[in-house]
C-alpha cells in the first residue's frame, strides 16, 4: 500500500544496465537512454520486464527533465493466461532532478482479454523510488 492507503495494480522491480547507458550532451539539453530489465508482481500480472526496456531522460536547458521509459512485460494475468503489457511510462522534474517519491502518468497496452477492459479504460498513476535493490515502481488506478 501506498501512503494514502491504496493497493497497487502492478509492482515493478527495475534493474539497470549501467555499462549500456548512452548520453549525449549539447547547448540544446542533455539526453540519457538508460536500458533495463526486471520483474514484475502483483495481483493482476506476475512475469518479467523484458531486457528491451529503455528509459530516455531528456534534460533541457532550463534544467526541466522529461523521463519517457517504455518497456514490455511477459507473464499471466489473474486468469493464468500468458500475456504482455506494453508501459509507457512518462514523468517530468522541474529541477533536474528526481525527488523521492517521484510520479509518473503511465499508459498501458495488453493482449490479456482478463487485463484489457481496465488497462485500455482507466486512468493510472505511478509512483516511483529507488533503494539498494533497484527502482521500485507501483502503479495505482485513479479512475
Amino acid at each position: 500500500m501506498d501512503s494514502n492507503g491504496k493497493t497497487p495494480i502492478l509492482q515493478l522491480l527495475i534493474q539497470t544496465n549501467v555499462a549500456d547507458i548512452v548520453e549525449l550532451e549539447s547547448a540544446a539539453g542533455k539526453v540519457r537512454m538508460i536500458p533495463f530489465s526486471g520483474m514484475a508482481t502483483g495481483t493482476l500480472f506476475q512475469g518479467i520486464i523484458e531486457p528491451c526496456g529503455v528509459d530516455t531522460q531528456i534534460t533541457n536547458p532550463a534544467n526541466v527533465r522529461h523521463m519517457s521509459a517504455r518497456y514490455m512485460l511477459t507473464g499471466v494475468d489473474d486468469s493464468g493466461a500468458s500475456c504482455h503489457i506494453f508501459i509507457q511510462n512518462d514523468a517530468w522534474f522541474t529541477n533536474g532532478e528526481r525527488p523521492q517519491p517521484w510520479y509518473s502518468v503511465p499508459m498501458f497496452i495488453t493482449d490479456s482479454e482478463t487485463l484489457a477492459p481496465l488497462l485500455h479504460q482507466h486512468s493510472f498513476i505511478g509512483e516511483g523510488c529507488r533503494d539498494e535493490e533497484g527502482l521500485h515502481i507501483s502503479f495505482y488506478q485513479i479512475s
